[in-house]
């Protein structure tokens, strides 16, 4: 394990315990209800937000690793925490201030900010466990939008508790979640986050309606992949934007790291919800959902198959009308190959504003728990179209 991988382990096991200990206080009431009323909280609200706060994020873990910090458990990293380690430092280097720079020539005169580092580090810990907390909120509510039963092999949260309740706990988690930030500058931009998520959700539902649908249709291609772009970044584009944007506000990053660092999100996030389109239609990593996501057209594979001589499948039937396409392979091929060229602008954008090739490795860490799914897929999709 690299000093660099355990300085991640340990901003990650710092986040669970933060998380852990959120969740013990918000659930407190729930261990010994001594009223009718204290018992129907438990069950409507306490135990759904304990469901749903520990449910999977998505993304992949790091493993337990013997000896590390939080070595026990899986340990999901935070961009959070990169932005502090980034503008901030890592350990050894925050030992020295405030104080003399003898170990850092240079430095001390181009980052004064180090010594804010106490203060901020509070405000870095609590804006973590407030994006994790929106994260779960979107989840439980996404699974109500789409009709998802099941979220990464689990039971999705309105399966398990009915959706009055899901919908319920949702809506307060968010709520929690800005309460708990409490620093105005992170609150304002997780408010902008939270609002942008709801708005692309809303365009991604509108393909699911018939004058949307129609419109579509009928728009050429440009149009289309426009429609996706615009939905793509602010649906799944603010998943990776809010924890980032939030820590750099705490931080008070300057304004062109921050606009940056918002490029390379948004780019980040329209080749993630390629990645998501393209597994309906490789089994590897698509699975028992593999060809399921089939009635709207929010998906990038269809508005591109649309185009060819005005052609549109007949009724509402699209299943046979795509995988049946003669250009179907080149697509996922194209779309694919998208996705990791955006992956790589992204993370080139993010090394541009590192100020230490540990800071790159610790974003490198953190962002290709999921990235590396994304050169995967490209490499799955070559073999099957003989490329």
């Amino acid at each position: 394990m690299t000093d660099v991988e355990a300085v991640v382990r340990s901003d990650a096991a710092l986040l669970e315990d933060d998380l852990a200990e959120f969740l013990d206080t918000l659930t407190a009431p729930a261990r010994a209800p001594v009223s009718v009323y204290e018992a129907a909280l438990r069950r409507a609200l306490y135990e759904p937000v304990a469901d749903a706060l520990g449910s999977k994020v998505g993304q992949q873990a790091l493993p337990p690793t013997s000896g590390a910090p939080g070595g026990r458990a899986p340990l999901r990293p935070s961009m959070v925490y990169w932005a502090y380690r980034n503008y901030r430092g890592f350990p050894e280097e925050l030992d020295a201030f405030p104080g003399k720079a003898e170990g850092f020539p240079e430095r001390a005169e181009r980052f004064p900010e180090k010594a804010e580092t106490v203060s901020d580090f509070a405000v870095i810990r609590r804006t973590a466990v407030a994006v994790r907390i929106l994260l779960k909120a979107a989840v439980a509510l996404d699974d109500i939008q789409d009709g998802s039963d099941v979220r990464y092999g689990e039971p999705a949260l309105h399966t398990t508790h009915g959706t009055p309740l899901a919908l319920n706990t949702g809506a307060w988690l968010i709520m929690s979640a800005l309460r708990h930030a409490a620093d105005p500058a992170v609150v304002d931009s997780l408010v902008r986050s939270v609002g942008s998520g709801f708005t692309g959700q809303a365009a991604d539902m509108s393909s699911r309606t018939a004058l949307t649908r129609a419109e579509l249709l009928a728009a050429p291609r440009a149009t289309r992949v426009d429609f996706w772009e615009s939905t793509a970044a602010l649906k799944t584009g603010t998943l990776f934007w809010m924890p980032l944007d939030a820590a750099v506000a705490g931080l008070r990053v300057v304004e062109d790291d921050r606009l940056a660092l918002d490029g390379a999100m948004r780019q980040l996030g329209l080749a993630s919800q390629l990645f998501n389109d393209l597994t309906d239609f490789v089994p590897e990593f698509g699975g028992a959902n593999t060809h399921e996501d089939f009635d709207g057209l929010g998906n990038r594979v269809f508005l591109e198959l649309l185009d060819e001589d005005g052609d549109v499948p007949p009724g509402e039937d699209f299943k046979p009308y795509v995988l049946g396409h003669p250009r179907l392979q080149r697509t996922l091929l194209a779309l694919a190959e998208e996705a990791v060229a955006l992956k790589r602008a992204a993370k080139d954008a993010v090394h541009g504003v590192c100020r230490s090739e540990r800071s790159a490795a610790y974003f490198d860490v953190t962002i290709e728990r999921k990235g590396h799914l994304i050169d995967r897929l490209l490499a799955t999709v070559r073999q099957r179209s003989g490329v």
